[in-house]
């Protein structure tokens, strides 16, 4: 069995986790505190947002120093103390590191604005145009221009994301090195993983051009050829000397061809990668700021097309339904709230018994939904307060613009963890940076006193991963593609099989199980109590099942 089929990653939100001092933020110590709860559920590895010191214009993505610890955290020592004792446990720490770009308090920014020249080389400076006009036509993924001016110069910097976080110019040899030095210094520390954010975004071209279609430059930069490159040279200087350490690049807007170049292990560049196309299935004509079903043939299409395709290719997927930037996965998929609970052991069972590596994020393991807020004010995120106003503007009432914000912000996976029904969930003994939401229902001691345990669910499916080969690593491939409402897909290693079927559906459907599998075929695991194996079965809304032959 091999050690990358065997991963499991569960991902904390640190402003969000635990509370240790009071002060209404998570901090690490407070994840020390919580490492045997992690341990006992069974994953292999904890995934960090970024704790390094930032102005938090963007959540912790915009970094100002790459090997210290913000202070809203902790200390360096509490980081070591979170590496050493998670290792007691046999878990590793993943760190989260923004490669394409520094925050505009970052030194290295600073210097460039003071005239250092050599510093100016770190980053994407152009000069404006004779007629005043930017650089380039490329535009921000947060909006607006992707150049914003340099101090009192006539050069403009580039920035994909807010304008304080600029992007950095990788085809200099000196700051692909200071990046290397960043991660064998926390290699040196005891890390054993790395989330590279938007790392498929690094290559740019030297030379900066207009992008003549209607895509804002996108494709100029996504996914070029010197991407690679970069990515092998990163994985030769540093963490490709260490066989324990597993790396996952977020890709944006990729294909399955690019996931699997980065992924293949022959190609020496990464463990596995993300995508998001399973997730955008609820957005109208590609807009996120709209309130729609999701598209289930969509959804099908993309599971199939992703996993087979990784397959056929050699590459390897990171799966996931939640994260930090997402809503709830059980209110975007799962129709009717009665239902909440076997839906989400279904998308659970979905992900963690496909091929490739599970992600677990904080509060899923125990049925966290989105909270219902009900005005703007409580919301944090500056992406949903933006949107907000924007859909004021596109003419929409404030009701239609707050059940949008309400539908797809940010803020709906960032609510604290919902340990106990007690003042604060748990979480902390003061109000919280985010409200709490709904946690006198969902919490994690009245999960594990529950015979229906969701908890526990997740501890059997990761279990089962851990033990069984076909799981790990067998092959993936696609099964009743014409059935309603079904996702199903056959796992097969050495003359072993399991057949998954996920029923999306509310209204009951019929399948047909061959000869074979009804002979041979024992229940694996099911989110319901098991029916025997025949001829034809009946699913109940969202009834699934694993049976292995």
């Amino acid at each position: 069995m091999t050690e990358l089929g065997k991963h499991v990653v569960y991902q904390v939100y640190p402003k969000s986790f635990q509370d240790s001092n009071g002060d209404g933020v998570g901090d690490l110590p407070g994840i020390i505190q919580r490492l045997p709860y992690l341990a006992k559920l069974g994953v292999t590895m904890i995934w960090l947002n970024p704790v390094f010191p930032s102005p938090q214009n963007d959540n912790g993505y915009d970094i100002s120093n790459y090997t210290a610890i913000d202070p809203l955290f902790g200390t360096m020592t509490d980081f070591e103390n979170l590496v050493k004792e998670a290792k007691t446990y046999h878990m590793g720490i993943m760190l989260d590191m923004v490669f394409n770009h520094t925050s505009t308090d970052h030194a290295w920014f600073q210097k460039a604005l003071a005239g250092d020249q050599k510093y100016q080389d770190y980053y994407y400076l152009r000069p404006y145009r004779d007629d005043g006009h930017e650089p380039t036509n490329w535009v921000s993924k947060f909006g607006g221009s992707a150049w914003a001016k340099f101090g009192d110069t006539n050069l403009a910097y580039l920035h994909l994301y807010d304008p304080t976080q600029a992007d950095l110019n990788w085809h200099n040899p000196a700051v692909r090195q200071e990046l290397y030095d960043v991660l064998n210094f926390w290699l040196a520390k005891g890390v054993r993983g790395f989330r590279f954010d938007v790392i498929n975004v690094i290559g740019k071209s030297e030379v900066l051009v207009d992008d003549e279609t209607d895509n804002g430059g996108k494709f100029l930069y996504t996914d070029t050829p010197i991407v690679q490159d970069y990515i092998q040279e990163m994985n030769a200087a540093t963490f490709g000397k260490y066989p324990d350490v597993i790396t996952v690049g977020e890709l944006s807007s990729t294909t399955v061809q690019n996931t699997a170049a980065y992924t293949n292990p022959d190609n020496k560049a990464l463990s596995m990668g993300f995508n998001f196309h399973h997730l955008k299935v609820d957005y109208d004509h590609g807009n996120k700021w709209t309130k729609v079903p999701y598209d289930f043939e969509s959804l099908r299409h993309i599971w199939h097309e992703w996993s087979q395709g990784l397959m056929e290719n050699h590459g390897w997927p990171a799966w996931f339904w939640n994260n930090h930037d997402q809503p709830r996965s059980i209110n975007r998929f799962i129709k009717t709230p009665k239902y909440y609970r076997v839906g989400a052991k279904m998308l659970a069972m979905l992900v963690h018994l496909n091929r490739g590596t599970p992600y677990v994020y904080m509060g899923e393991e125990i049925g966290m939904i989105d909270p219902t807020y009900h005005k703007i004010e409580t919301y944090v995120d500056v992406e949903s307060k933006n949107a907000y106003q924007m859909l004021l503007e596109q003419g929409l009432s404030k009701q239609q613009a707050f059940e949008i914000v309400q539908t797809k912000s940010r803020d709906n996976s960032r609510v604290p963890m919902q340990w106990r029904n007690e003042d604060y969930a748990g979480f902390s003994t003061h109000e919280p940076w985010l409200q709490n939401a709904n946690y006198e229902q969902i919490n994690v001691a009245q999960d594990e006193k529950s015979a229906d345990s969701l908890y526990a669910f997740y501890q059997n499916l990761i279990r089962l991963r851990q033990e069984n080969e076909v799981i790990a690593d067998g092959d993936y491939t696609p099964k009743y593609e014409e059935s309603e409402e079904i996702i199903a897909f056959e796992r097969q290693l050495a003359g072993k099989h399991i057949l998954v079927i996920t029923h999306f559906g509310e209204t009951p459907v019929s399948i047909s199980i061959s000869d074979e599998i009804v002979k041979n075929g024992q229940v694996l695991v099911t989110n319901y109590p098991a029916q025997p194996v025949s001829g034809t079965m009946l699913l109940k809304p969202y009834e699934s099942f694993a049976i292995a032959y």
